[in-house]
């Protein structure tokens, strides 16, 4: 089966926009295409971790890469079945923190799907997609849909 552009679009912006706690950190969908997609966050002063310096929370660019894991998941899994992801195992390199007032960019490509596990890689950052912010390696479980 495969599913339409507009009907990928549509599920990957439900998962980024009214997912509680994708809504409250004010994600927003950049683009998706099956096994892709990239989220922005808006900077905002309630999700600055340090008032000295205006810069993004650390917990918030960890969500932000663990979403845009589920949503390169999601977008390339969609066709086998599956109704959810669960983070089993999470690596994030952070490189260096991101520019004051900067809003935050995340990526992420699933390029592999097992029958159980998704692997993905992700990275974030805030001007310059080559001077990431964090890098992100993952191991996700998948919960297919019952016959």
């Amino acid at each position: 089966m495969t599913i339409s552009p507009e009907t990928l679009i549509e599920a990957a912006r439900r998962m980024v926009e009214a997912v509680p706690q994708a809504a409250a950190l004010g994600f927003k969908l950049l683009s998706v295409e099956p096994g892709k997609g990239s989220i922005l966050t808006p900077w905002r002063e309630d999700l600055v971790g340090d008032p000295d310096t205006g810069v993004i929370a650390g917990g918030v660019v960890t969500a932000l890469l663990d979403h845009c894991c589920g949503l390169a998941i999601t977008s390339r899994s969609l066709e086998g079945g599956f109704l959810s992801t669960a983070t089993l195992d999470l690596r994030i390199d952070y490189m260096r923190p991101a520019a004051p007032r900067a809003d935050v960019t995340a990526t992420a490509h699933c390029y592999k799907l097992t029958r159980s596990i998704a692997f993905v890689r992700a990275h974030a950052f805030d001007a310059d997609p080559d001077d990431p912010i964090a890098t992100a390696q993952g191991a996700f479980v998948l919960k297919r849909a019952q016959p």
